[in-house]
């Protein structure tokens, strides 16, 4: 009897590793729902702003507005200028941009947090992560070990069988950035 050959793999039963996917996905959708429910009203008022005017309605509107103003005031529109020197319109842009650029810094501040939290969650969970890969090493080693493969002696093994310090990584990362930084003053650059 001849053997059917597929033309593709099998269609799998949705696995476990996408309803973890699809959980974590919408655990965090419910977390950015929260935060953004928890903002206060200033905050929510920044971010409006700071959205809207970081559209392109919001360059029309000023295209609009300033090319009208500059128009009228050069006289050709046949109306009397209001501001023939521009030190008004100036002058509000010169406030206009003061507030805008504090609303795009409370959002910007904002948006550093939540970075900053996000960076806390990842390191977190790389720590927990290379913690359990070391005791998966360990656990793979002795059972090598047991079987007399040759590679469970490798020096290298050991090495991997230590857990990470985070302490000390920064700490070996800070005495670079350190040497690069006398070194580069040495070069002048």
């Amino acid at each position: 009897m001849a053997q059917q050959l597929s033309s593709g793999p099998e269609p799998q039963p949705q696995s476990q590793m996408t309803g973890i996917v699809e959980r974590n996905i919408k655990a965090l959708l419910e977390r950015r729902r929260q935060e953004k429910k928890a903002k206060s009203v200033e905050n929510r008022i920044a971010d409006a702003i700071t959205r809207f005017t970081g559209s392109m309605a919001f360059v029309y509107i000023h295209l609009v507005l300033f090319g009208l103003w500059i128009v009228w005031n050069l006289g050709w529109l046949g109306l009397k200028p209001f501001d023939p020197t521009f030190v008004v319109l100036a002058m509000e842009a010169s406030v206009e941009a003061i507030f805008l650029s504090t609303f795009v810094l409370i959002s910007q501040n904002r948006m550093t947090a939540q970075a900053d939290k996000r960076a806390d969650l990842d390191l977190q969970v790389s720590l927990l992560t290379e913690h359990e890969v070391t005791r998966l090493v360990k656990m793979v080693s002795e059972i090598a070990k047991k079987m007399n493969i040759e590679e469970a002696y490798d020096p290298e093994i050991k090495e991997l069988e230590k857990d990470v310090q985070p302490e000390k990584v920064l700490d070996t990362m800070e005495e670079q950035q350190i040497k690069k930084g006398l070194q580069n003053k040495k070069e002048g650059t």
